[in-house]
């Protein structure tokens, strides 16, 4: 038969020289056999038999052939059903957000209390010239300003809800390490392309940064490796979809800044998902924290020193 579809044999048809090799009382489950032979190249008919039985024939010759390819499909759904270990949950990541939060928060209200000069914010800012003079805090002080209320706003609830992610994932101290690393390394590579006098402020760069250490860290610890390409690399491109969703519109929009944060994060995602953060333990997970906080707040001190 060259028929591109399963054939049904007529109830007592001769079976001279054909041999069943698959029966079920399931109709379905013998023509989803039966679509997997012809895929393969092997002639096969279908009849319903005694006791309400569904059979699959096959030409005798090819009675090897099939059942192997039957068995070899059956074993492929067994694994592609097979529960998949998943990264363990570090911790709850609440803390870190709480720290996240403080730090964008504190500028706005040191300044609301007249605790910081309009010079001294600006001395903060990422200033692509400024940077590639030697100010390299200001890729790291730049991630705690904000430009008004609604741009720190988005990116409280932004950082709040990616950041619950990086918690879980990595650790709130080596997360948020991580997460601070990939913005700093995002702004100076926003500042190596663009001109000498553009400016940016904000924290997204840092948040989306955390975005694509988690999708690039889950691609590589979670397990969608074995249902093929496309779905183990599901994490990352959901990643990059949120990121071409959310980050690319809007007034003032520092677009470049987004996807050199992205791409430092995920290029860090990758590096950590070579270790495992849960040997860290809770100590050094606090003095990861601890640190990510003493570069801020050195950053900032090094500012004060320059103006």
């Amino acid at each position: 038969m060259s028929d591109s579809h399963p054939q049904r044999r007529a109830p007592g048809a001769p079976t001279s020289g054909w041999i069943c090799v698959y029966r079920s009382p399931w109709r379905n489950q013998v023509s989803e056999a039966a679509f997997v032979l012809t895929a393969v190249g092997i002639d096969n008919m279908i009849d319903q038999g005694e006791g309400f039985q569904w059979q699959l024939w096959v030409p005798v010759d090819d009675a090897t052939n099939a059942s192997r390819q039957l068995s070899l499909y059956a074993q492929d759904r067994a694994e592609a059903n097979r529960p998949q270990p998943q990264p363990a949950e570090v911790d709850k990541g609440w803390w870190g957000v709480a720290g996240y939060l403080l730090v964008i928060w504190l500028i706005p209200v040191l300044e609301g209390y007249g605790m910081l000069a309009e010079s001294t914010l600006r001395a903060g800012s990422m200033n692509a010239g400024a940077v590639a003079a030697g100010e390299w805090w200001r890729t790291v002080t730049a991630l705690t300003l904000h430009g008004d209320f609604g741009h720190i706003l988005g990116n409280s609830v932004f950082g709040v809800i990616i950041g619950l992610m990086v918690g879980r994932n990595f650790g709130s101290g080596i997360g948020w390490l991580l997460v601070l690393a990939s913005g700093t390394l995002g702004n100076a590579a926003n500042a190596w392309i663009q001109g000498d006098a553009f400016t940016s402020v904000g924290a997204s760069t840092a948040t989306f940064g955390a975005l694509g250490m988690v999708g690039a860290y889950l691609w590589q610890r979670g397990g969608h490796r074995a249902f093929g390409l496309r779905r183990s690399l599901a994490p990352l491109f959901a990643a990059f979809a949120l990121l071409a969703f959310t980050g690319v519109g809007g007034e003032n929009t520092d677009v470049m800044g987004h996807f050199t944060g992205f791409g430092a994060g995920v290029l860090i995602g990758l590096v950590a998902a070579a270790f495992n953060p849960e040997d860290l333990g809770l100590r050094r997970q606090r003095w990861c924290g601890a640190v990510a906080l003493a570069l801020i707040a050195g950053s900032w001190w090094l500012v004060t020193r320059s103006l």
